[in-house]
């Protein structure tokens, strides 16, 4: 007996063959409650990475028309054909068609937003179904290795922050690390208020980003049965250093809550693909 598997990565979904469009939507009911709606019916196909919805142009018929991007492809073309020629909320049936131009975009990688990463974890794992924590977070701005040297005249200093973080499903006893790095020059007369502010910001920043790294290894994999796996790949040539080596700076995590008006995690940018299939 073959079972179904659906595999998820911690990746932007680029493939167009994840994108579905939506259009005859009719001006009945306002943008916000179409944009619920859609999301209510299409989130339960699997977890969603964009929902717009936009009106339609001056020259045409008032209404809307939307896109749906998924993180996997059978869940998009499960959803397409499930709802295409339905009426869902409105008197008329809806017109929905999987996009299929290709194009580089195919063949390219860009990681999440660390709130992606987030959202994606806990439509199928639960809030409780993973966790993270801080192994080191460590000033190396004086690091040899810093990449900067600083001019005998220069009114710039380095900045630099290291991470590793570590990501854990514990009802699937797997595990994986991340390492982040951020920096940042700042200039040396700054108000020692606002480079406290700055080093706060750069510690965050590399915090997220050696989570976000971590959730890059992490593979979904969805069974047909509803059940999820886990699977973590593994970089041969990471070294990370041992919890009791000497030297590691160790931290509690830290709230961030002052600070988290300087890197707020924005929506990716998505170019809009209105190529489809008309055939389904």
């Amino acid at each position: 007996m073959e079972i179904e598997v659906d595999i998820i990565e911690f990746k932007v979904p680029l493939e167009n063959n994840k994108t579905i469009f939506i259009w005859d939507i009719k001006s009945t009911f306002s943008e916000a409650y179409i944009y619920e709606y859609l999301w209510s019916v299409y989130s339960a196909f699997g977890a969603l990475y964009l929902l717009k919805v936009c009106p339609n142009a001056t020259v045409a018929e008032p209404g809307f028309y939307a896109m749906v991007k998924f993180y996997s492809a059978a869940q998009a073309s499960k959803a397409q054909r499930a709802t295409d020629k339905q009426c869902l909320f409105q008197s008329s049936p809806l017109k929905v068609r999987l996009s299929i131009k290709q194009n580089l975009s195919f063949y390219s990688t860009k990681p999440l937003s660390l709130s992606k990463c987030q959202n994606l974890a806990n439509h199928y794992l639960g809030f409780n179904g993973w966790s993270t924590r801080i192994i080191t977070l460590k000033d190396i701005s004086k690091c040899a290795d810093a990449g900067w040297q600083e001019e005998p005249d220069s009114q710039g200093m380095l900045m630099k922050y290291g991470c590793i973080a570590e990501l854990t499903f514990p009802q699937h006893e797997v595990r994986c690390h991340g390492v982040g790095v951020e920096e940042e020059i700042i200039d040396i007369d700054r108000d020692p208020v606002e480079k406290l502010r700055k080093r706060g910001t750069l510690m965050k920043r590399a915090k997220d980003k050696a989570v976000v790294r971590a959730f890059e290894k992490v593979l979904l994999m969805i069974l047909g049965n509803g059940k999820v796996a886990i699977e973590c790949k593994h970089d041969p040539d990471e070294i990370l250093p041992e919890e009791n080596s000497e030297g590691v700076i160790k931290v509690n995590d830290i709230s961030w809550n002052e600070f988290d008006g300087a890197n707020s995690n924005s929506e990716e940018d998505f170019p809009w693909d209105i190529t489809v299939d008309l055939t389904h």
